[in-house]
C-alpha cells in the first residue's frame, strides 16, 4: 500500500513545483488556485494513506 501513497506525495510535490513556476511567470490566479487545491489533496491523501496503513 505504500506505493500509491508515494505516488500521491510525489504528484503533490510536482504540483507544488508547478505552482512556484506559475507564480514566477505571473500566470492567471485561477490556475494557481486550482493547482494549489490539487497539490493539497494529493499530499493529504498520500500522508493519510501512509498513516492509515502504518
Amino acid at each position: 500500500m505504500n506505493g500509491l501513497s508515494t505516488i500521491l506525495i510525489l504528484v503533490g510535490l510536482f504540483l507544488l513545483g508547478g505552482i512556484y513556476s506559475f507564480v514566477k511567470q505571473k500566470m492567471p490566479k485561477g490556475l494557481i488556485v486550482l493547482l494549489s487545491i490539487g497539490a493539497a489533496m494529493c499530499l493529504s491523501a498520500g500522508v493519510l494513506r501512509l498513516e492509515m496503513w502504518s
